[in-house]
């Protein structure tokens, strides 16, 4: 007997990103060529325009972009800033340091608040970085709201807060890529200037759109901003029909977010979204708190009042390689983990719980990761699936 090369069965993705893309979106999204200047499909266009709008929670502007997350990172850098400004970003983990790298790029001074990658946010730090810029030379504050290498979310009120006490007129910049559908997020309510976001995790849609949401008081700094920009120029897209897309729209994206918005906003609800994400991402966490203890896997982060809802990470013990766990799931069970990002490789995998999933699927991913351990000889206490059932069992 030959050993199969690939699992029979269907994928379970358990990446945190991209993510699960429900029947009802694919089918959407595959559709057939039509005019992006058609009235129905300006329609269409201003449907999701609205929409978005509501899962986002503001009543301010809104811009598409043909790209991946990076893209929306980039053009809220060109149309914020001018060369030398100061950006301070609040180390979090990898896309942290990337934004950082980004912001360089287009030749801003990047400041950075460190932290220690299992601890978070340093909120002390920001504080003391605010009240010694009496210039205040620092133009605005950069925040990854849930940074997916470590499974750790920032309390975004909270910065808003230490802003505003020490009265300092910076912007608030938050990268909502993994947050935005999947946890509670209110730009408005909480003062955010910039929320960047993307299709492909709580939007539960293929890569590829992306967008940013924009305050009144961050488009007053466009207006003055003179970093090179062309395709992502804000004031540019205003005056196009769709305030949004220098060239062709990408049209079948829109046709799928029109699905997505149904999902989140009418069949399930945000509150229920929220809630459900929060029940699966609390199964996970007591699954790996089971298999915890000396010299066994633990939860990156030992404080739960940073873990995400949206995704775990899980440190291996010394001498074990996380990604061997990643290559047994993915090669004899057809389940797929996340790997380490830059410093953490080899060092984590991680469980992504965002999107379109539900009990299910996330305890037969729990038992495939316990599988796992046990054949790549993990010292781990079993029964971690045992607890997350007994959890979930609980919530009714």
């Amino acid at each position: 007997m030959t050993t199969p090369k690939k699992p029979r069965g269907r994928l379970f993705f358990a990446n945190p990103g991209p993510t699960n893309i429900p029947d009802s979106i694919l089918h959407a999204q595959a559709h057939f060529t039509v005019d992006f200047m058609d009235a129905d499909f300006i329609e269409l266009y201003n449907h999701c325009f609205d929409g978005l709008k509501k899962v986002v929670k503001t009543n301010q502007h809104l811009f598409f972009y043909a790209g991946s997350g990076h893209a929306a990172w980039e053009a809220s850098l060109v149309n914020l800033f001018s060369p030398n400004d100061r950006l301070l970003i609040l180390e979090t983990g990898h896309f942290s340091e990337k934004w950082g790298e980004m912001a360089r790029a287009h030749g801003l001074d990047v400041q950075t608040v460190p932290s220690e990658w299992n601890k978070g946010a340093d909120y002390e730090g920001l504080k003391a970085a605010l009240e010694a810029d009496t210039g205040h030379v620092i133009k605005a504050v950069g925040c990854v709201h849930n940074e997916t290498s470590t499974g750790m979310v920032m309390d975004l009120p909270r910065v808003r807060a230490i802003l505003d006490a020490a009265r300092h007129p910076a912007l608030l910049l938050a990268d909502t890529i993994s947050s935005l559908g999947s946890l509670d997020f209110r730009m408005d309510e909480w003062g955010i200037d910039c929320a960047v976001g993307g299709s492909q995790k709580g939007l539960m849609m293929h890569t590829g759109l992306s967008f940013t949401a924009i305050s009144d008081k961050a488009m007053k700094a466009h207006q003055v901003s003179t970093c090179p920009k062309h395709y992502f120029n804000w004031t540019v897209m205003l005056a196009r029909p769709h305030k949004s897309f220098l060239g062709t729209v990408p049209t079948s994206f829109f046709f799928g977010l029109k699905e997505s918005l149904r999902l989140l906003l009418e069949e399930e609800g945000m509150d229920n979204v929220v809630s459900r994400h929060a029940r699966l991402g609390e199964a996970v966490r007591r699954a790996v708190q089971h298999w915890s203890g000396n010299q066994r896997p633990r939860l990156f982060s030992d404080d739960p009042a940073r873990y995400s809802n949206s995704v775990t990470a899980v440190r291996m013990p010394e001498g074990f390689n996380a990604d061997d766990i990643r290559k047994t799931a993915m090669n004899r069970f057809n389940v797929s983990l996340g790997g380490g990002l830059s410093r953490l490789s080899g060092q984590v995998f991680r469980i992504g719980h965002m999107g379109d999933l539900n009990e299910p699927m996330i305890l037969g991913t729990l038992s495939v990761v316990e599988m796992a351990l046990k054949i790549n000889g993990v010292p781990h206490a079993p029964g971690g699936v045992d607890a997350a059932i007994a959890y979930l069992a609980e919530q009714g």
